[in-house]
């Protein structure tokens, strides 16, 4: 199923699909998990399928080194230093953010002759480094459209490598572009098959939506394949234009290169885009909530960033009637749970946990 293009099985599949039994009954809906946080390398996540085509195209293109990029707790970066230290080539990590300690206008955190940026090594930075991947950190600036920040620290980084004899291969951000979505084209045949055995053929899929690699390759692979499973996607950052408008141009790729029988218009792409509050990877009560509230019922761990502003989307939509009573869902966990561990998130749950630690005098 995957139009021609190969790829590095270095997976376990099929990832587990659970039903949450204590959340379901809590919530009136038949709830399932996708465990593709269990995909095994450097801690799993979902970015690992899209890495199986990426990596068999760098190799191909006898690529040492792995350049990537994203915000500052990217988790698509950790699991590309995880698959370049598996196989035996470098990584470097560009991230622009505004946790960036800088003192210059373009610096970089981890090469150069005398680095003047800084960033806190927690979470994914932490985890990054010690795998061997170099991280380039930029300050976001106000003034300039992020593509283009990233554009020019990507060429920038690309050109430090490649003078130092490097043969390095760029992967996008998310690992979202036209063969990167072939990793969840093939999880629709995975889940569909699934969720057929279980008997839950009329579910829908919900996940979330970033850079939008996993969503468009799970609607490209369920409509290819004629799946009854639907599809909802859960909007967790700001988009610079309209978010459908952007699916359409992704879709158009998508289908011009591999050239699908099937066509889809903006009103196709079902993303729900009420429940990101306003920011990307921001500090959220209610997103927290959510994760506290799957931790205590079905110990299974979110992260702030994606996971758990999607199954806090899903309590809301039940309250909005979006999700009627009795339906049944299929959540995507896609992993992420290192992010817990940044300072903001850290500290807003410490906060609000800390009376569960007893002191015994």
């Amino acid at each position: 199923m995957s139009l021609g293009r190969k790829k590095v099985p270095f997976m376990n599949l099929p990832t587990p699909l659970e039903y949450l039994s204590n959340i379901s009954r809590e919530l009136g809906i038949n709830l399932y998990l996708k465990r593709d946080d269990l995909t095994g390398l450097g801690l799993g996540g979902n970015k690992l399928r899209k890495l199986e085509y990426f990596l068999y195209d760098a190799q191909q293109q006898s690529a040492t080194m792995l350049l990537t990029t994203g915000g500052l707790q990217t988790n698509h970066g950790r699991l590309t230093a995880a698959v370049a230290a598996r196989y035996g080539l470098k990584c470097a990590i560009v991230v622009v953010d505004d946790n960036v300690d800088s003192t210059a206008e373009d610096t970089y955190a981890a090469i150069g002759p005398k680095p003047e940026a800084s960033v806190e090594f927690t979470g994914n930075i932490l985890l990054d480094t010690m795998m061997g991947a170099d991280v380039i950190a930029y300050r976001k600036k106000a003034d300039v459209s992020l593509t283009e920040q990233y554009d020019k620290a990507v060429a920038e980084t690309k050109k430090y490598y490649e003078d130092l004899g490097e043969k390095v291969y760029v992967i996008p951000m998310g690992g979202s572009n036209e063969l990167g979505m072939l990793g969840y084209y093939d999880c629709a045949r995975e889940l569909t098959e699934q969720a057929s055995s279980l008997g839950i053929s009329d579910s829908r899929v919900i996940t979330a939506v970033g850079s939008m690699g996993t969503y468009m390759g799970l609607f490209c692979g369920l409509k290819y394949i004629g799946s009854p499973l639907s599809l909802t996607g859960i909007q967790i950052m700001p988009y610079e234009e309209s978010i459908r408008a952007y699916a359409k141009d992704y879709f158009d790729r998508v289908k011009k290169l591999y050239g699908f029988d099937f066509d889809a218009d903006k009103s196709d792409f079902h993303i729900d885009d009420a429940y990101y509050y306003d920011g990307y990877n921001n500090p959220v009560e209610e997103v927290r909530e959510s994760i506290y509230k799957m931790a205590r019922k079905e110990a299974i761990i979110l992260d702030p960033c994606y996971t758990g502003k999607v199954f806090n989307a899903i309590r809301q939509m039940i309250i909005d009637r979006k999700i009627q009573p009795g339906e049944t869902v299929i959540m995507i966990h896609t992993g992420g749970q290192p992010g817990i561990y940044t300072p903001v998130h850290q500290a807003a749950m410490e906060a609000e946990l800390k009376d569960k630690v007893k002191i015994i005098k």
